[in-house]
C-alpha cells in the first residue's frame, strides 16, 4: 500500500440503514434541543434567583454550561452526518473536535469533584463552612478545573496530531474521540498513549478517589447522627450529584480506560456521556432539588405577573 498523508476522515456513524437515520435523527434532535433548554434555563434560574447564590450552586451553574458546551460539540456534526451522504470529517475540524471533547470531559471531571468536596464542607464542617467555601476559593476551584481541562486537552490533542496517519481513514464512531483515532496511527504511538494514560490517572482517577474520599466521609457523618430527620436531608442533598457522578463516570473513564475496538458497547459509552449526559444532568438536578423547583416557581410566578 502506497504511504500517504490523511487529509480526511470519514465518521461511520451509527447506522447505514436510511430508516433508522431518519429516526435517529429525529431522536437526537429532540434531544440536543431538550438539553440546551434544561441546562440553559439552568443558567437563567441560577443567576436570577438570589436564594441560589451559594457555593453548591455556583458549581452546578459551571457544570450546566459545560454541559450544554459539550453537547453543541458532538451533536450538530452527529445530525449532520445522518442525514449527509457525505460523512467525511477534514483533519483540521476533527482534531478541534478532539480537543473540545477533551477539554469538556476533564473540566467537567474537575468540576464534579469541586461539588463532592463543597459538599464534604456542608456536612462534615457546617461551622465552617462559609469561611472555608468563600467566593474566592470557589472561584480558584472552578478556574483550576478550566485550567486544567485546557491544558489536558492541548498537550494530548498536539501529541495525537503530530502521529502519521498513511490511511485507512474510517472513524469506527459518530465523533472524533481519541480512542477510535488512536487506532488509525501508523506510527509508533507510544508518547501519545503515556500521556493519555497519564491524564486519565491523573483527571480520570485521581478526580474518582476524591469523590469517593468526600463522600465516604459524608456517608460516615450522616450514620453518625441520631435524628432520621437529618440523615435524610443530608441524602437528599447529596444524592443528585452522586448520581450523575455515577453515570459520568461510568461511562466516560470506561470508555477511555479501555483499549479502543470499535465494538457497539463502545459505541453507546459513547452515546451515553456525550448526548445523554447532558439532557440528564439539568433533570437530576432540578426534579430532584427542592431549591431548584422552587426558585423556577417564583421565577414563572413573578414573569406571570409582569405579564399582567
Amino acid at each position: 500500500m502506497e504511504d500517504r498523508n490523511v487529509t480526511e476522515f470519514v465518521l461511520l456513524g451509527l447506522t447505514s440503514n436510511p430508516r433508522t437515520q431518519g429516526l435517529l435523527f429525529a431522536l437526537f434532535l429532540v434531544t440536543y434541543l431538550l438539553t440546551l433548554m434544561g441546562n440553559l434555563l439552568m443558567l437563567l434560574v441560577i443567576s436570577w434567583d438570589d436564594h441560589l447564590h451559594t457555593p453548591m450552586y455556583f458549581f452546578l451553574r459551571q457544570l450546566s454550561f459545560i454541559d450544554a458546551f459539550y453537547s453543541s460539540v458532538i451533536v450538530p456534526k452527529l445530525l449532520r452526518n445522518l442525514i449527509s451522504e457525505w460523512k467525511t470529517i477534514s483533519f483540521l475540524e476533527c482534531f478541534i473536535q478532539i480537543a473540545l471533547v477533551l477539554f469538556s470531559g476533564a473540566t467537567e471531571a474537575c468540576l464534579l469533584s469541586a461539588m463532592a468536596y463543597d459538599r464534604f464542607q456542608a456536612v462534615c464542617h457546617p461551622l465552617m463552612y462559609v469561611v472555608t467555601m468563600n467566593e474566592r476559593v470557589c472561584s480558584g476551584l472552578v478556574i483550576m478545573s478550566w485550567v486544567l481541562g485546557i491544558s489536558a486537552s492541548l498537550v494530548n490533542t498536539f501529541l495525537l496530531s503530530q502521529e502519521h496517519f498513511c490511511g485507512p481513514n474510517f472513524i469506527c464512531s459518530f465523533a472524533c474521540e481519541v480512542p477510535p483515532v488512536l487506532l488509525l496511527v501508523c506510527s509508533d504511538p507510544h508518547t501519545t498513549v503515556v500521556s493519555i494514560l497519564t491524564t486519565m490517572v491523573i483527571l480520570g482517577l485521581g478526580t474518582l478517589v476524591l469523590l469517593l474520599g468526600s463522600y465516604s466521609r459524608i456517608i460516615t457523618t450522616a450514620l453518625g447522627i441520631n435524628s432520621a430527620k437529618g440523615r435524610s436531608k443530608i441524602f437528599s442533598s447529596c444524592s443528585s450529584h452522586f448520581l450523575v457522578v455515577t453515570i459520568f463516570y461510568g461511562s466516560g473513564v470506561s470508555r477511555y480506560m479501555t483499549p479502543a475496538s470499535g465494538s457497539t458497547l463502545e459505541l453507546v459509552l459513547s452515546l451515553q456521556y456525550s448526548v445523554v449526559t447532558p439532557l440528564l444532568n439539568p433533570l437530576i438536578y432540578s426534579l430532584r432539588n427542592k431549591d431548584v423547583k422552587a426558585a423556577l416557581r417564583r421565577m414563572l410566578t413573578r414573569r406571570s405577573r409582569l405579564t399582567l
